[in-house]
């Protein structure tokens, strides 16, 4: 993006206060709202939390107002209280934090449990940006403390304001009870080091990792007057070194001339020399000032990719929060030019990238990353090619390492796509043998082995089932938990692998993968209209057997590959738009989960697209709002906010390995997508408004779009699209009929 467009997007964002005159210049970070997602009972919401940190971060810091674990957030709006700052690595509530660390202010006597350190707070004392956080809290004897924030890729930055003449300490934990670790504080060096082995996913997947730990390395601008460590509830004052359970390191200052202590703390994955190294190049110098601003800066060009205009406030803070979001994940896990890997627990060359939450963001978090960070999607693919030859597969949610979580290997898809869209910086014919492995190999123990979800200490996953699809062409319900499910979304990653094969120049591969991810045909039940689970007889297995966080009217519309082919079974699109329009009408559509992102894009198929443009608009207004409820289901690495994201520009990757994207109803008057060479694609719809929200007409670069899809292609290559909307529909696009996917006969078994 041109500094000449970044100047002409805050004009864009220039506000006028009523009442006091003022004018207010407003950049795209200011318009993110870090809250939303984060308040809810349970696991059951958006679990996110107001991140200070990069686009990509390995390292997110934010206050921490519960101990988190798996399926609990560090972060939740409805907390009165704060115990600490936290470098986490968690991401998402119903995974996993590893290798973490936690910073406390304290006045007064050490405390080490969590419960006792725990000091109020209120919002209105609370400023939250992904660049910036502050906060002020409430202390005994009417005293307070105020922690400020700012972050660089693998390094936080802390600030905190202690009363004048206090005794004020930082405590930094270093493991909690049950984990055993380090904790080491040295006056000279003004330094607090150590590490964290926990992973709190390690019971998933196959790997012991005894090497694994998270190291860091803590400094102090001011020099302390006392320092020592704990072990649980016991100080060690004046001692060194702490290594066991629950231990951790203190310093503490005198604030007679100056009350602000200042903290910077490296994190690494490598070694605590690394973690140093890591501090050493990220913040140099005691400028938190600068380093807050610069951070400010490198979100304003990333979320400046996109311009909107006509938004409400509302919809402009959703968007661009959506934005940042999406921004997150997958995340940074090298650490200049190396990186240890949780597939071998070996130190290696190169790039690397975790927290890929495939089963949710394949289907739209990755297609908008490689419209505005086209520059990571190589390595990002890369990361994935290399945990599969240090740990013998690519993963399918890798927190560091395996987890085996969710279904099917959605690795294929996000390698596919990538492919079709013109990226090749990584090994073509590597990325074809990974993706061969998933689609061809059954896991160890496959026939044994059941494959319950979040099944402990199992080998990795890979396609469950696979053993029995290779015969009966369908995972069996009566021998692999959530077998409908898997047949179905094992259909669409076979359609990937053939493009992957397609591009290695492996023609008669293309035509046998074409072929099975056809398969779904398998479990369509023409009596009832629906999926259904076969068991490995053949008959059909009960009609509520075999779901992933679904059901039959969830999963039968799954079919994202060829929707057209779906048509076709349910006897035409006639009977396919009653059965769209029973599923909308009985409540059947859950978009706080990813199998139903799809959904509301479907009628563009059936020649109904006045139908997706309103249902696309309701959806967007009932699922997403600028509270801090304000997304309707888990965040899931940024796939919500993604699908939000696209919806308001206009389209959507129904089909995300194809490169097309389907239109639905934009809704602004205008949205401008910068790309990184320069380019800009337009997406005009002058009239759209919340009563206008049909499409009357369309064009591409000045010629009439007949047909509801735009490409990736039209995109990238920076053009013009306008919509003229009324508020009526209208039969635009209707007569569209695409075609189902080819049966290639003459395609030989593999």
């Amino acid at each position: 993006m041109t500094k000449l467009s970044f100047l002409l997007m805050c004009v864009l964002f220039i506000t006028t206060s009523a009442l006091t005159g003022q004018v207010t210049t407003k950049t795209p970070v200011d318009w993110v709202n870090p809250y939303i997602g984060t308040d809810g009972p349970g696991s059951d919401y958006g679990g996110t939390m107001p991140l200070v940190t990069t686009p990509f971060g390995m390292t997110n810091w934010t206050a921490q107002t519960r101990q988190n674990k798996i399926s609990v957030s560090s972060y939740n709006y409805g907390d009165t209280t704060i115990s600490g700052f936290i470098g986490t690595h968690q991401p998402a509530i119903w995974m996993g934090d590893f290798g973490y660390v936690t910073i406390v202010p304290e006045l007064d006597d050490i405390k080490t449990d969590p419960e006792a350190r725990k000091l109020s707070f209120s919002h209105a004392d609370e400023k939250t940006t992904p660049y910036y956080y502050s906060v002020l809290m409430k202390a005994e004897k009417s005293r307070e403390i105020r922690a400020e924030i700012t972050a660089t890729d693998h390094c936080g930055y802390l600030r905190f304001t202690f009363p004048q003449n206090s005794r004020a300490s930082i405590v930094v934990e270093a493991t909690r009870p049950k984990i055993t670790g380090l904790a080491q504080v040295s006056s000279d060096k003004r330094e607090i080091t150590g590490f964290n082995p926990d992973r709190m996913d390690a019971h998933l997947g196959p790997f012991a990792l005894p090497n694994f730990k998270g190291y860091f390395v803590v400094q102090f601008r001011q020099a302390s007057v006392e320092s020592g460590t704990y072990e649980g509830p016991q100080l060690h004052g004046g001692t060194q070194s702490a290594s066991g359970a629950n231990v951790g390191a203190y310093a503490t200052f005198t604030t007679a001339q100056e009350r602000t202590i200042e903290v910077r703390v490296g994190t690494s994955f490598i070694s605590i020399e690394q973690a140093r190294a890591n501090l050493q190049k990220e913040i140099p110098s005691w400028d938190f000032d600068s380093l807050r601003d610069a951070l400010k800066r490198t979100w304003n060009d990333k979320l400046g990719l996109i311009e909107i205009d006509g938004a409400s406030d509302d919809q402009r803070a959703i968007f661009y929060t959506g934005l940042y979001h999406s921004l997150l994940y997958p995340r940074l896990f090298s650490e200049y030019g190396r990186y240890y890997s949780a597939f071998d627990d070996r130190i290696h060359s190169g790039v690397s990238y975790t927290a890929y939450s495939l089963w949710d963001t394949f289907r739209a978090e990755h297609s908008l990353l490689t419209l505005v960070t086209p520059e990571r999607v190589n390595d990002m693919v890369k990361a994935l090619l290399q945990n599969y030859q240090e740990g013998g597969w690519m993963p399918k949610w890798p927190n560091p390492s395996y987890t085996n979580i969710m279904i099917a290997t959605h690795a294929d898809a996000m390698v596919a796509e990538a492919i079709n869209k013109g990226f090749r910086g990584f090994d073509l014919n590597l990325a074809y043998e990974a993706a061969h492995k998933d689609a061809m190999t059954p896991p160890d123990g496959d026939t044994t082995r059941k494959w319950f979800d979040r099944e402990p200490h199992t080998p990795y996953e890979a396609r469950a089932g696979l053993t029995y699809a290779k015969k009966l062409g369908y995972v069996p319900a009566d021998k692999t938990a959530e077998a409908a499910s898997s047949t179905l979304e094992d259909a669409y990653d076979d359609y990937a692998v053939a493009q992957i094969a397609k591009a290695a120049g492996k023609e008669s591969d293309y035509r046998f993968f074409i072929n099975r991810s056809r398969n779904y045909r398998l479990l369509f039940n023409p009596e009832t209209g629906f999926m259904q689970a076969r068991d490995s007889d053949g008959s059909w297995a009960d009609p509520g057997a075999g779901w992933t966080e679904g059901d039959k009217w969830v999963y039968t519309w799954s079919v994202m590959h060829d929707i057209p082919g779906l048509m076709q079974l349910m006897g035409g699109a006639d009977n396919y738009n009653r059965k769209l329009d029973e599923h909308f009408a009985g409540g059947h559509n859950h978009h706080d989960n990813e199998p139903s992102h799809h959904y509301g894009y479907l009628y563009d198929y059936s020649g109904e697209p006045w139908k997706t443009q309103k249902k696309v608009r309701e959806i967007a207004a009932e699922a997403y709002t600028n509270t801090p409820t304000g997304i309707l289901g888990n965040e899931d690495c940024g796939q919500m906010s993604a699908w939000y994201v696209f919806t308001a520009m206009g389209f959507y990757p129904v089909n995300p390995v194809s490169g097309d994207y389907m239109i639905g109803s934009p809704l602004f008057r205008k949205t401008v997508i910068h790309s990184a060479h320069g380019k800009q694609f337009v997406i005009s719809a002058p009239e759209a408004s919340d009563t206008n929200l049909y499409i009357q007409s369309a064009e591409l670069n000045g010629k009439s779009l007949t047909i509801p899809v735009v490409r990736y292609s039209d995109i990238t290559a920076g053009g013009t699209l306008t919509f003229k909307m009324g508020p009526t529909p209208s039969k635009w696009a209707s007569d569209w009929k695409p075609e189902p996917l080819p049966e290639y006969h003459d395609a030989a078994a593999r």
